[in-house]
């Protein structure tokens, strides 16, 4: 047998060990009660609460949809632009056509008042004209005995059917058998200032 001292000391340190076996016990019972109790809503809580994995397209810049994108047809791409077709120049004797065409139109917008047959000469010499203008032998104009002052004459050579429209200006001519004399370079125009006195046909026109 051992010392009293001894034996007191063993019982105490038997009593320090059940007392802390029992804490010990009374420990793991409650910690499994508690985490019997409110893990799996705190699980689940949990998981509600934590912050869900980033979507790695989630925040991707989108680009601005296209037509096709909205629903509606694309529309057809540009066809390319058509050369400008060259203008094509008339040749001068197309203008000389429409020169010509112009002129008959001019004409038809006469009308013809007074018409006949007679001989006319020709003069050149300056000098002032009946109606107060001064001759000019260069003007299409010529001398008649009554006509109006300003009156329009078409005068044809009767020997080449050339044509020229004369204005009056003057009084004559006063030889017997002409009834016209006219300017030089009227009387050129008809092709008449080699033989001087030629048989031509006259019309008056109207001033419209």
């Amino acid at each position: 047998m051992g010392s009293p001292v001894r034996r007191r000391l063993r019982a105490r340190l038997r009593t320090i060990l059940i007392v802390s076996g029992a804490a010990v016990a009374v420990l793991a019972v409650g910690a499994f009660a508690l985490a019997g109790r409110d893990g799996p809503a705190d699980s689940a809580q949990a998981a509600q609460t934590a912050p869900q994995a980033a979507d790695p397209l989630a925040d991707r810049p989108h680009g601005e949809p296209t037509r096709a994108d909205r629903g509606r047809p694309r529309s057809p791409e540009p066809s390319p632009s058509k050369t400008p077709k060259k203008i094509k120049k008339r040749s001068p004797k197309a203008d000389d056509q429409v020169a010509n065409l112009a002129k008959r139109k001019k004409k038809k917008q006469h009308k013809v008042l007074e018409s006949g047959s007679c001989e006319a000469s020709y003069y050149w010499e300056g000098q002032m004209t009946a109606s107060g203008e001064r001759f000019d032998p260069s003007e299409l104009t010529a001398a008649h005995k009554t006509l109006p002052m300003g009156s329009k004459v078409r005068v044809t050579n009767k020997n080449n059917d050339r044509s020229v429209v004369v204005r009056i200006n003057d009084r004559g001519p006063y030889a017997g058998g002409r009834c016209l004399d006219l300017s030089k370079a009227a009387m050129k125009k008809v092709g008449g200032t080699g033989s001087g006195v030629i048989p031509v046909r006259y019309e008056v026109l109207s001033k419209g």
